[in-house]
């Protein structure tokens, strides 16, 4: 009994557990001792508990090694058991048991039909409208004795004097006007053929004003006085805000010279520059959104009324114009501005899943569809636009399906590692 003790005390000492034990027991009975040797009581699974069978073992680290029985890796680390019904799929259908389920906190949702639409950030400035700028020039030689309007940025109206002129050339055709009219009035009693002629000298006289843009109220005090005036005036032909001058009193002005440059501001265009990534989804008559940088809490609504046909090679943007009421004069050209365009990816109603739901590797787009019970089918599919935090699906899906769209990148991880671990094991 002492020698047998002792022989225990060693082999739990030199680690040998259970096994080294009893082959000690062994060899102290094969010299005759006596003593009965004890085994271990099998283990017996407890009843109502159905045993998952294990495939094999995989390597923890993840590496294309498997084993059949347990064994450790390089670093200490003992294999993963992987269980038949874990296994990948003839189909590439992954099963994960509930419970991991829950711990990965896998979240689905079903296939649906929506009307998608985005938002398009993009910055612009606001310009002036185009079709509401004038310039204002004389189509006679004069000499500018009075300037009225004389600062930049001063509003007029329409109609309101500018300046006053003198040109040798209306006083002498204002002077002809006036022969002529008095030549008509006298003949009045003449032959018909006589009286056409003085007719027509005085239109043609009166026609030399209105084309030289001589106002109806100058001409009709011109009818009623009978006298030439030396000075007429030059109105302003809209009302607006003088955006250019190079008027000074006292100067000589010849034909077509521009005087001034004019422009209403009542609506403005706000000019965007759109990535060109995002200028096919672009259409007229979408809506926009403009925040302006000198007024943050302000924003002002309008719609895309044009899209430039040109792409800038330098920015690689494409132009749009938002036009913009401003009635209070508030949008000033040149502010920077923040514009949000609200683009309908599609006029009809798509097939979308959640964007967080499309696995995209560049050639693959995958989902993953869940078939009940903890199985996930990976099923190819393909995309098409995205909008409102969906992507549209052109093909692979049904209305109704459920998809992952939470935890998919790691149980599509999962899947491949056990498709690569199975390719490897055969």
């Amino acid at each position: 009994m002492k020698n047998l003790r002792m022989s225990m005390l060693v082999a739990c000492a030199l680690g040998l557990g259970l096994t080294g034990m009893l082959q000690a027991d062994e060899e102290h009975a094969g010299h005759g001792s006596g003593t009965p040797i004890v085994q271990p009581a099998a283990s017996v699974p407890s009843p109502g508990k159905t045993e998952r069978k294990i495939l094999h073992y995989r390597n923890p680290m993840g590496l294309p090694d498997t084993s059949p029985t347990p064994k450790k890796d390089g670093m200490g680390m003992d294999y993963i058991p992987v269980y038949e019904d874990e296994a990948p799929k003839k189909d590439g259908a992954v099963r994960i048991s509930l419970d991991k389920v829950q711990k990965l906190g896998v979240r689905t949702e079903p296939v649906t039909a929506r009307n998608l639409s985005r938002s398009i950030r993009a910055v612009g400035t606001v310009q002036v409208d185009e079709r509401k700028l004038q310039a204002i020039t004389l189509k006679y030689e004069g000499w500018i004795e009075k300037l009225h309007v004389n600062t930049t940025g001063q509003a007029v109206r329409k109609g309101q004097s500018l300046m006053q002129i003198y040109s040798p050339t209306l006083v002498l055709a204002q002077q002809e006007y006036l022969t002529a009219a008095k030549a008509e009035a006298v003949l009045q009693g003449a032959d018909a053929e006589t009286r056409n002629t003085a007719h027509e000298l005085a239109e043609s006289a009166l026609t030399r004003l209105r084309n030289w843009d001589i106002s109806e109220e100058q001409i009709k005090r011109l009818r009623t006085t009978g006298r030439a005036e030396r000075l007429l005036s030059v109105s302003a032909p809209m009302s607006g805000i003088i955006l250019e001058k190079t008027a000074i009193q006292g100067m000589r002005v010849m034909p077509g010279e521009m005087l001034y440059r004019m422009a209403d501001l009542s609506t403005v265009w706000v000019v965007a520059d759109v990535f060109e990534q995002d200028a096919g989804s672009v259409r007229e008559g979408d809506d926009a959104e403009v925040m302006l940088k000198a007024m943050a809490n302000k924003s002002f609504s309008g719609k895309v009324s044009f899209i430039y046909p040109t792409l800038s090679a330098e920015t690689r943007t494409v132009r749009v114009r938002i036009e913009l009421a401003n009635p209070d004069g508030l949008l000033r050209p040149a502010l920077y501005a923040t514009v949000h365009l609200a683009s309908a990816t599609s006029n009809a109603t798509v097939l979308a899943v959640p964007d967080s739901a499309l696995l995209d590797g560049g050639s693959r787009q995958v989902v993953l569809v869940e078939r009940g019970e903890g199985t996930f089918e990976p099923r190819p599919v393909k995309a098409g636009g995205k909008g409102d935090g969906y992507v549209e699906i052109l093909e692979g899906l049904k209305e109704g399906e459920k998809v992952v769209v939470r935890a998919n990148f790691l149980i599509d991880a999962e899947a491949n590692l056990r498709a690569a671990l199975g390719h490897f094991s055969r």
